[in-house]
């Protein structure tokens, strides 16, 4: 499964349910193109388990201002539509797998 691109549209139904990871990015962003093959990893290893998704900050400023994202990347848990964890900076593929794991 693809890691889903989501807008303020599709956000509620994205993460409305279950677990979810939200990668607030942007293309300029360095660090982000290291973490996304990461998180595309993770989409991969966790389907059916939880949802990866993606909000580039610049097409969806109101998004990161509503979940308080400063900087890039930053990921968010959330579970059942709240957010439960927040990590700023790139994340290792293992501890953000024991993130969602955590919250299953």
């Amino acid at each position: 499964m693809a890691v889903a691109v989501t807008t303020k549209d599709n956000f509620n139904a994205t993460v409305g349910e279950g677990v979810s990871l939200v990668d607030f990015w942007a293309p300029w962003c360095g660090p982000c193109k290291m973490q996304l093959p990461i998180v595309e990893e993770l989409s991969g290893e966790l389907e059916g388990t939880a949802t990866i998704a993606k909000v580039n900050v610049d097409e969806e400023p109101e998004l990161a201002s509503q979940f308080g994202v400063m900087s890039i990347p930053t990921l968010i848990v959330f579970k059942d539509g709240q957010p439960v964890d927040k990590l700023v900076g790139l994340q290792s593929k293992d501890s953000l797998k024991a993130k969602i794991q955590s919250r299953l």
